[in-house]
């Protein structure tokens, strides 16, 4: 006798992959980011739109409302609906969405992460505790023995996680999160420094010794020493 689930599991399968409101948000996305549909402009009205991109008023509605969702649109009741201006009040939120539209925003969120990671080994090495620098230890460990490289990568993002745990500074995990959330939906186009799981952890290692030595300007120093190298090598990568 058939599975009961086994018919609806079938038809779940034969559905198509991206839907109409799929296409139809990254067309309004990428009009969005272009700059067809400037930031602070209104949008045509909504039955022009639809009749335009060739959709009904409720797929656009659907479409409407995941933008609204990621902080690209805004609705005034009685007036229409409008380009947000991201980059003047959105959030970092954002970024995964910017970095899929363009790679150019890759080098700043690397700026960053380079300033704020040799930040956060800092506040670590003077508040990691006992627990969290033996936590460390173990992270580095797992970079060192990880099986390929994708592997290596999410390994090492365990790493800057800990340190960040260890500053004791809930805010410095959430910019953390932020920044890789940011770049690894892309990271399969980032894995130079991790190809090789044993030259990964030595790289990484005077993060950790420093940490562990309680040096706060070494770890800052060897911190800043690592991202950039691994920046380097990425970018390269990607070039």
């Amino acid at each position: 006798m058939a599975h009961p689930l086994s018919h609806w599991e079938d038809s779940v399968e034969a559905l198509p992959r991206e839907t109409i409101v799929d296409v139809l948000e990254s067309r309004l996305r990428e009009d969005i980011l272009t700059g067809r549909h400037p930031a602070g402009s209104y949008l045509p009205p909504e039955r022009t739109l639809a009749d335009g991109y060739g959709v009904t008023r409720t797929t656009l509605k659907h479409a409407f409302g995941r933008l609204m969702q990621a902080g690209l649109l805004e609705t005034r009741h009685g007036v229409g609906t409008r380009v947000r201006d991201y980059l003047r009040l959105g959030g970092a939120d954002l970024l995964p969405m910017l970095i899929r539209h363009s790679p150019d925003w890759i080098g700043e969120v690397f700026e960053v992460r380079r300033h704020i990671g040799a930040l956060i080994a800092g506040r670590a090495a003077v508040r990691a505790t006992d627990r969290q620098r033996a936590e460390l230890r173990a992270l580095l460990t797992a970079v060192g023995v990880a099986a390929d490289a994708d592997a290596v990568q999410l390994a090492d993002v365990d790493v800057h996680r800990a340190l960040a745990r260890a500053t004791g500074n809930r805010v410095y995990v959430l910019l953390t999160n932020t920044l890789f959330n940011a770049y690894l939906p892309v990271r399969s186009a980032l894995r130079g420094p991790f190809t090789d799981a044993v030259a990964a952890r030595g790289r990484l290692e005077p993060v950790i010794d420093a940490v562990e030595a309680g040096d706060e300007a070494g770890a800052r120093r060897a911190a800043e020493h690592y991202l950039t190298v691994t920046e380097r090598i990425m970018l390269e990568g990607l070039a």
